[in-house]
C-alpha cells in the first residue's frame, strides 16, 4: 500500500445496489473520481476511496450495505487513509444517522449531489470531518449532461431523463427518498444522446422512476411522446429502450409515438402489480384492471410484434385467496412474455407497513409459486413461436457460462445465445435464427 502511495497513484472502488438509475449514477460518480485523478481498483482492498451507491427499496438491501460496511471497517483499520462514502437512496433516507451508527463513514451523499462529489473529496473531507450532503436540489437534475460518465459499455448507455416520483404507491419508499418528479429538458437529453451517437453507441435506455410522467412538471404540454419524437431525429442511435412505464400516466399519444418510431424497441415493461381492483386501490396505483386491459390492447394493436413484461406483488396486506385467483386469471388472459414476481415485504416508513391483515410468509411463498407456475408455461409458449424465425440482434459478448457461446438481444429484449464465429465483435448488429426456445433464453445461430 505504501509503495503504491509513493507512485502517486490513487485508486477507487465503487459498489452499486438497486436499480438501473443507480447503475447510471455510479457511472457518473466514477467519472467524477477519474477527473480527480483516481483510477479503478481491481479489488476493494487496494482502494484509497470506496463509494457504495445504495438502495432502500427493500429492507434487506439496507442490511446488505451494513454488512459490507462491516467488511470495510476492517480494511480501514489497516489503512486509515481510506475514504468511505455512502451515496444513493439509503444515504438520502438516513442522512447523518448513518454516520452516527457507523462512524467509519467519511461522507454521505444523496442522489442530487453527484455533481458535488469532487468538492466533497477535495475540500470538505480534507478537514478530517464527516460530510453529509442530502438536501434536495431540483436544479441538479439538468447537471447530468455536464457530468463525465465512465460507462461500462461502449455500445449501450443509460440516459436518466428525470428524477423522483409523485405516485406514492403505499408499499414504496422511493417518493420519500428520491423526491418529486423533476425532468431534464429535451435539448439537454438530446445533447447527451448526440454525443453518444458520435462516440459510436448503438442503444440507449431512457431512465426514470416513471418515464410516462416525463415533462409533466414543465406544465407546458411537454410529455414523453415529444421526447421520443425528438430522439428520432438523432442519427446514429439504432435502438431506444425505456424504463419504467406506469399505466397511470401512459397515453395513447405516447403509444402512437413509440409505434411510429424507427428506433423505439418492441419491448414494453408495464407493471400491473395485481389482478384485483381492490388490491390496486390499496396499493394506490391509480388505475383499474379495466383501464390496464384497454391500454394493453391499444399497445398490441399499434405494435403487434411487441413483447410485454410486467411486475407482480403477491401477499400484499389484505390479499384474499379470491384476489390471488384474480391475478392468476389475469396472467392467463393477458399472456405477458414474462412477469417479475415479488413477495410483499413491509418497508418501514410506508403506509402498507402499517396496514392490518398482513399475510403470513407460508401463504406468500405458496402464492408466489402459483404465480410462477402459471406464468412460466406462457413465457415458454410465446418463445416457442420464435423458433425457426430470424431476428436482428446487437451482440453483447460471451455468456457467463460458456465463452464460446455469445449472446445478443432482439428488439423485443429476448436473449439469443449462439456459437461465436471469428470476426464477430461486441456491438455488431447481426442476424440470428432461433433453433430452440426455452423459458428464459433462446438458442440459435448466426445467419448471413
Amino acid at each position: 500500500m505504501e509503495e503504491k502511495r509513493l507512485t502517486g497513484e490513487k485508486l477507487y472502488y465503487t459498489i452499486t445496489y438497486g436499480c438501473q438509475m443507480n447503475e447510471s449514477d455510479t457511472e457518473r460518480i466514477n467519472g467524477q473520481l477519474e477527473e480527480l485523478g483516481y483510477k479503478p481498483a481491481e479489488n476493494m482492498e487496494d482502494a484509497d476511496i470506496v463509494i457504495m451507491n445504495t438502495c432502500s427499496v427493500r429492507q434487506n438491501a439496507e442490511e446488505k450495505v451494513y454488512g459490507k460496511i462491516g467488511e470495510i471497517k476492517k480494511l480501514k483499520e489497516k489503512n486509515p487513509h481510506m475514504l468511505l462514502g455512502i451515496a444513493g437512496c439509503m444515504a438520502q433516507e438516513n442522512k447523518g444517522k448513518l454516520i452516527e451508527r457507523m462512524p467509519i463513514i467519511d461522507f454521505v451523499m444523496g442522489p442530487y449531489h453527484i455533481h458535488d462529489l469532487k468538492d466533497i473529496i477535495t475540500k470538505e473531507t480534507a478537514t478530517g470531518g464527516h460530510v453529509v450532503k442530502t438536501e434536495r436540489n431540483p436544479h441538479s437534475v439538468n447537471d447530468y449532461s455536464e457530468l463525465h460518465a465512465v460507462r461500462k459499455s461502449k455500445i449501450f448507455a443509460w440516459i436518466p431523463i428525470m428524477q423522483g416520483c409523485n405516485k406514492f404507491c403505499t408499499y414504496c419508499i422511493v417518493p420519500y427518498v428520491r423526491g418529486r418528479e423533476i425532468s431534464r429538458t429535451i435539448p439537454d437529453i438530446c445533447g447527451e444522446i448526440r454525443q453518444l451517437a458520435k462516440e459510436g453507441y448503438k442503444e440507449i435506455t431512457l431512465l426514470g422512476q416513471n418515464v410516462n410522467s416525463y415533462g409533466l412538471d414543465f406544465r407546458n404540454g411537454t410529455n414523453f411522446a415529444d421526447l421520443i419524437r425528438a430522439i428520432d431525429e438523432i442519427d446514429g442511435i439504432e435502438r431506444v429502450r425505456y424504463m419504467t412505464s406506469h399505466p397511470r400516466d401512459m397515453t395513447f399519444d405516447m403509444v402512437d409515438a413509440m409505434a411510429a418510431s424507427p428506433k423505439v424497441v418492441r419491448h414494453m415493461h408495464l407493471p400491473v402489480q395485481h389482478g384485483s381492483n381492490e388490491m390496486l386501490r390499496r396499493m394506490n396505483r391509480g388505475y383499474t384492471i379495466e383501464h390496464f386491459k384497454e391500454l394493453l390492447a391499444y399497445v398490441r394493436e399499434k405494435m403487434p410484434d411487441i413483447a410485454v413484461t410486467t411486475d407482480l406483488i403477491t401477499g400484499f396486506p389484505g390479499e384474499t385467496e379470491a384476489m390471488h385467483e384474480e391475478t392468476l386469471k389475469l396472467l392467463e388472459d393477458l399472456r405477458f412474455d414474462s412477469a417479475y414476481t415479488f413477495i410483499y415485504s413491509p418497508r418501514t416508513g410506508t403506509p402498507a407497513a402499517r396496514m392490518e391483515d398482513q399475510i403470513d410468509d407460508a401463504t406468500k411463498h405458496r402464492r408466489l409459486q402459483e404465480l410462477m407456475d402459471t406464468e412460466n408455461p406462457i413465457s415458454l409458449a410465446l418463445n416457442k413461436k420464435m423458433e425457426g424465425h430470424t431476428y436482428e440482434i446487437i451482440v453483447e459478448g460471451p455468456s457467463k457460462q460458456d465463452e464460446n457461446h455469445w449472446y445478443g438481444r432482439t428488439s423485443s429484449n429476448k436473449m439469443i445465445l449462439f456459437p461465436h464465429k471469428e470476426g464477430i465483435h461486441v456491438g455488431d448488429t447481426v442476424k440470428a435464427k432461433v433453433d430452440l426456445a426455452q423459458t428464459w433464453v433462446l438458442k440459435g445461430e448466426l445467419v448471413e
